[in-house]
């Protein structure tokens, strides 16, 4: 049998002592018997090579440690769209979506329900404990009328709400073909959460459409029981709510199973969105800025909300783009719509293995707690450029960070527009780091912003205005 459950977990604690054999769940959570469970299922059906899980937020955040499977993480609740996402752009891959309660019965309940009526062949596995395991043990969608938790400490009541039966509700829908409920606390039911997760895994390999198994599973931690009392509470408390059992099962009778339409992609499409007419983009860079970085320059544009910060660094990414670079932007927003900090993390390279940016080459702050927040995250030998006419005090830098202080608002304000201030930043940047030609960044502004004459006209005065106030404040940089 392939290896589908890692013998040794290299990715949990390094894999140093007990670490490396066993996994991050309490004592008699059922993640880990349904984590073994669909590794052998996957091992018998000789899928593994193209199997993929994806993991949300939650106590399964992890599933990746533990299972040889090509593997997607997912923002909470939003586990479905991503598996649809995966199989319609691999129709042959076998996709799992793996969900808790809180994950998949609250904030993902318009997700799950959107993507099981459309009918793919997706299998969803369902993890039903009746609390937020993770996050504290908090009233979820499933929990039982009567049960305490850490928001309902009196017990939920009906006023809160009924327990969601997921289960009756997925059955309930056109598009899932095969719906079961199973347990996990004898060894009876067990093997028949084994069957019925080989079962959907089975069904999806014939393309005869939407699976989805719920599994009762005990969380010893929340519910304050002993892994043995847990599985009794389940039992008893737990299936005169959720009762077992096959709730749909239609696939004997399908005679078309439904057709993944995979929209056509065609490399020129990029072109075409970043607005030529021939499809042939201009490229000016001689080649990639390998003083930055051999392979992938990080950049983070840290500011208040009205910075600009996100649209200097889409431009940023499109001018990457031009140039036939891997790019990506990632905006972070942060409560305030002023004040504050928010930012956008952007990679150019010759391949982006995940958009993050933790540790920048380069920092643009626009305000003083951006600077103050990420200046110290900035990697030796990087570069700080900042606004000067509003940020008057440098916190320390890393070793050999290059710190540059351009009036971005000043310059943009004595122009007659302070919106303007992140385009002469982008003209400062351009001199500070050499990333791409001046040219590179007039055809992305071109492209990228509105098409109006007087518009583009000031943008690209904005963006030699800041040019020329780093070559007078830095002229030997």
């Amino acid at each position: 049998m392939n290896h589908v459950f890692y013998e040794t977990f290299t990715r949990h604690n390094h894999a140093e002592g007990i670490k490396a054999h066993s996994t991050h769940y309490c004592p008699g959570c059922g993640h880990g018997l349904i984590h073994k469970f669909l590794s052998q299922s996957i091992a018998e059906l000789g899928i593994q090579d193209r199997s993929v899980a994806i993991s949300p937020v939650g106590c399964s955040v992890f599933m990746y440690y533990y299972m040889n499977v090509g593997n997607l993480q997912a923002a909470h609740g939003r586990a479905p769209v991503v598996a649809l996402g995966q199989k319609v752009a691999r129709p042959d891959s076998i996709v799992v979506s793996y969900q808790g309660d809180g994950d998949l019965a609250s904030i993902g309940l318009a997700e799950i329900i959107s993507v099981a009526q459309m009918g793919l062949p997706i299998t969803v596995i369902f993890v039903n404990n009746s609390t937020y395991g993770m996050t504290g043990g908090q009233m979820a969608p499933t929990t039982l009328i009567g049960q305490k938790t850490a928001t309902c400490p009196d017990g939920r009541t009906p006023s809160m709400g009924q327990p969601m039966k997921v289960a009756e509700i997925i059955a309930g829908l056109d598009g899932p073909v095969y719906v079961e409920r199973v347990a996990l606390f004898d060894a009876k039911n067990r093997m028949r959460a084994k069957k019925a997760i080989k079962k959907a895994l089975e069904v999806q390999m014939a393309g005869l459409g939407f699976t989805f198994i719920e599994v009762v599973s005990e969380c010893p931690v929340q519910l304050k029981l002993d892994p043995v009392k847990a599985s009794e509470w389940v039992q008893e408390k737990m299936l005169p709510v959720y009762p077992l059992g096959v709730k749909k099962d239609t696939t004997a009778e399908i005679t078309e199973p439904p057709v993944i339409n995979r929209p056509p992609y065609e490399y020129q499409s990029l072109f075409r969105e970043i607005g030529t007419s021939d499809h042939q983009v201009p490229r000016f860079a001689a080649g990639f800025p390998s003083h930055l970085d051999s392979e992938d320059v990080g950049i983070k544009f840290a500011g208040s909300g009205g910075d600009g910060a996100q649209t200097a660094a889409l431009l940023l990414t499109r001018a990457a783009l031009q140039e036939g670079f891997d790019s990506t932007h990632i905006p972070s927003y942060g409560p305030e719509s002023r004040g504050g900090t928010s930012y956008a993390d952007v990679h150019v390279a010759k391949e982006v293995l995940s958009p993050a940016v933790p540790n920048p080459h380069i920092l643009v702050a626009f305000n003083a707690p951006s600077l103050v927040k990420f200046a110290p995250s900035v990697l030796p030998g990087g570069i700080i450029l900042y606004d000067s006419a509003v940020i008057f005090e440098v916190p320390p830098v890393p070793e050999g960070v290059k710190v540059y202080g351009i009036p971005f608002a000043e310059i943009a304000q004595n122009m007659g527009k302070r919106i303007l201030k992140n385009v002469v930043c982008l003209g400062a940047f351009c001199a500070a780091t050499r990333i791409f030609p001046e040219d590179t960044f007039l055809e992305s502004l071109r492209h990228g912003l509105k098409k109006d004459p007087k518009i583009q006209e000031i943008n690209r005065q904005a963006f030699f205005e800041g040019i020329k106030a780093f070559h007078a404040a830095y002229p030997q940089a």
